[in-house]
């Protein structure tokens, strides 16, 4: 679970300042991103730049755009094969096994969402309290919400307890899922996925795994890490057509409800009111028509990282987190916010404040100033943050810190220099 994205070649010609240009360093191949020259993109967590090859997927798809499934022309027969090809393409990504279903979505809120909608009557979630809202607001009925854990065995041991005390309290017989990130947004840090899918399926429980920032930085594999459901996003895998994906086992998903219920959901719709034939399969939770531009950029970009040496791409990425980090721990006024220790696994995000100073405030500076986008606030995981937020006062025996936090995150077309821009605007502030 360690592995990457391809170094990228720098452009040989000069960006034309008239229009978006590929980042410095990501190059013009087809993972080279586009962005905005003299701007510093220090934001990939939130939303990624578009990837060449996703934003050239779209443009020579664009004339033949048609219904998906819906049509004997020309456009929708190009249309409805790009569609399913798609999914055949992210699913071989992802490592679905074959009787799993890939499901396309909005984006990984939507997909837990209609995860949360299929879960068995009687199901009891068992999740963190570190996680993204998309991975704590969506579960109904019963919910056991574990305290975050001090390191990655911490987490372990707690699913463990938690597991073997549902366990005897229900005699096994009602449903249970763990529900888990694989790197959090906010630290992050990478969580031990393979090891909890082993805990939760020694207690006869399944486990969904929100990939969002995990998919983006380290290789998938839904097969090799035994998990049962994962969730992703375009917008943060350099596709940001609105497209995400639910992908996993296909019991619950077909003996629930359609998640919208309308056409191409149906098999068959009668005059009575209740005279319907739901389909089976993705297209039971596809109803209306798909988002064929989000589903085709976002393989695109799942075939361009499967054949990039991505052990290159990760070793390049953790050097600049390297930097980053220790260039952030070098200036003094600056704390950094973490889960598990110094040394824990992470990808390319780390959140920190300024002390004495809002973070509001310093991101506008930056921006303003520097032109460096990065994100101020909680982060979509206010427990995590408000708590994390305590603990580095209380390690740092400070009292002046700010309400919210400021993240960096970084990807492909990230470089050296993007770090070093920030660290000396840092340094530099009033």
């Amino acid at each position: 679970m360690t592995t990457t994205l391809v170094p990228a070649l720098r452009s040989a010609t000069e960006p034309d300042p008239a229009r978006p240009a590929e980042a410095a360093d990501a190059g013009p191949g087809p993972l080279g991103v586009l962005g905005v020259p003299g701007q510093v993109n220090l934001d990939y967590a939130a939303t990624a730049p578009c990837a060449r090859v996703a934003a050239d997927a779209v443009a020579e798809l664009l004339p033949w755009y048609g219904s998906v499934h819906r049509g004997a022309g020309a456009a929708s027969r190009r249309s409805t094969l790009a569609y399913e090809r798609a999914r055949q393409t992210v699913g071989d990504f992802l490592g679905a096994r074959g009787d799993d279903h890939v499901i396309f979505t909005r984006n990984t809120t939507d997909a837990l969402n209609l995860l949360a909608r299929a879960l068995p009557a009687g199901t009891t979630v068992v999740t963190f309290a570190g996680e993204h809202h998309a991975n704590l607001l969506p579960w109904r009925g019963g919910t056991v919400r574990l305290p975050v854990p001090r390191s990655a065995g911490a987490a372990l041991r707690a699913l463990d307890a938690a597991l073997g005390e549902l366990r005897r309290d229900t005699d096994g017989a009602a449903p249970v899922l763990v529900a888990v990130t694989g790197a959090s947004n906010v630290t992050g840090e990478c969580w031990p996925v393979a090891e909890l899918a082993l805990v939760a399926h020694r207690h006869g429980a399944r486990i969904a795994v929100d990939a969002a920032q995990l998919a983006p930085h380290v290789p998938l594999d839904i097969a090799a890490l035994a998990v049962d459901y994962v969730a992703i996003s375009g917008h943060k895998l350099y596709a940001p057509f609105g497209a995400g994906v639910l992908a996993g086992r296909a019991d619950w998903l077909d003996a629930a409800p359609p998640y919208l219920a309308g056409g191409g959901a149906t098999t068959a719709v009668g005059a009575a009111t209740h005279d319907v034939r739901w389909a089976r399969g993705p297209a039971r939770h596809e109803a209306g028509t798909p988002n064929l531009l989000g589903a085709v950029a976002l393989a695109a970009v799942c075939a361009a990282l499967e054949s990039a040496d991505r052990t290159a791409l990760h070793a390049r990425e953790q050097a600049l987190l390297a930097r980053l980090r220790s260039g952030l721990a070098a200036l003094p006024e600056v704390l950094e916010l973490r889960t598990f220790d110094a040394a824990a696994p992470r990808v390319g995000i780390v959140s920190f404040v300024v002390a004495g100073r809002d973070s509001t405030r310093v991101a506008e500076e930056l921006g303003r100033e520097h032109g460096i986008g990065l994100r101020d606030g909680l982060f979509c995981a206010h427990p995590l943050t408000r708590r994390l937020l305590t603990e580095a006062a209380t390690r740092a025996g400070r009292s002046d810190l700010p309400p919210t936090a400021l993240r960096a995150s970084i990807g492909l077309g990230s470089t050296r220099d993007d770090v070093d821009r920030l660290l000396t605007a840092l340094a530099g502030l009033g």
